[in-house]
């Protein structure tokens, strides 16, 4: 099951200029037309947590893990419900992560980016997917 539909594209991850939000870990932004991957980093350098989203433009997703709280996996409600209202996206529980379609597709296109990140973030994504 294709988990984005212009994966045959050849997207790759590129990263983004991002802001830091003061008391947060150093953060990195990636981006392609199938996903958004945001990491946050260690003073050391290694990676404290991310959050993959997916199914941009249709029923987003996100699957985040930090060191300190583990995995979540939300439905992103884009808040847009009323087309006179601009309203904040929030994260809402989800059901299962399709662990092996999202692995697939991120390896696919996470050849560009930091071997530390691709790396932890394929760790991760591994574990989800033996379970």
């Amino acid at each position: 099951m294709r988990t984005c539909v212009w994966a045959s594209n050849g997207t790759m991850l590129a990263e983004l200029p991002s802001s830091q939000n003061a008391g947060e870990p150093r953060r990195r932004w990636f981006t392609s037309e199938c996903f958004d991957l945001i990491v946050w980093m260690t003073g050391k350098g290694a990676v404290w947590g991310f959050q993959l989203c997916y199914g941009r433009g249709r029923e987003e997703r996100a699957l985040t893990w930090t060191s300190e709280h583990g995995y979540s996996h939300d439905r992103i409600d884009d808040g847009e419900g009323n087309p006179t209202k601009n309203r904040t996206p929030i994260l809402l529980p989800d059901g299962a992560f399709p662990a092996r379609g999202i692995l697939a597709e991120f390896v696919s296109e996470a050849d560009a980016i930091d071997a530390t990140i691709r790396d932890a973030v394929v760790e991760r994504l591994v574990a989800l997917a033996g379970r």
